[in-house]
């Protein structure tokens, strides 16, 4: 899957962020994830769980099924801002996302931020 065909997944599972993807002049790996990265941080500020996890199993899609640009995009952008966005749920919301993250980007998300503390 490609950026192109990532897009239209995208906007076909979770038509809400379709004006969004459209709005990007020059289209890549990295806007798409990016928008879809800030679709999900405002689902995580807005407590809006359904559409979240929605869009969260669609990252997982996304990353499972992607070129290696979009693994990079979802690797250096999603997961990498994982922390901030999470960062001021309670324990218990925090679980919930993680619950629905792939064990693949789990263990991305692990070996970020133990290389990161090193």
């Amino acid at each position: 899957m490609d950026y192109l065909q990532a897009a239209r997944e995208i906007t076909k599972s979770i038509p809400e962020i379709q004006n969004e993807l459209r709005g990007h002049e020059t289209q890549n790996s990295f806007s798409v994830i990016r928008t879809l990265t800030d679709h999900i941080k405002n689902m995580v500020r807005q407590n809006e769980k359904v559409l979240l996890i929605k869009s969260i199993k669609k990252m997982n899609a996304i990353y499972k099924n992607g070129d290696a640009l979009l693994k990079n995009a979802v690797e250096s952008t999603f997961i990498y801002s994982l922390d901030s966005f999470t960062a001021f749920c309670n324990e218990e919301y925090k679980k919930t996302i993680f619950r629905h993250i792939s064990q693949d980007l789990q263990k991305v998300y692990s070996k970020q931020i133990y290389q990161h503390g090193m």
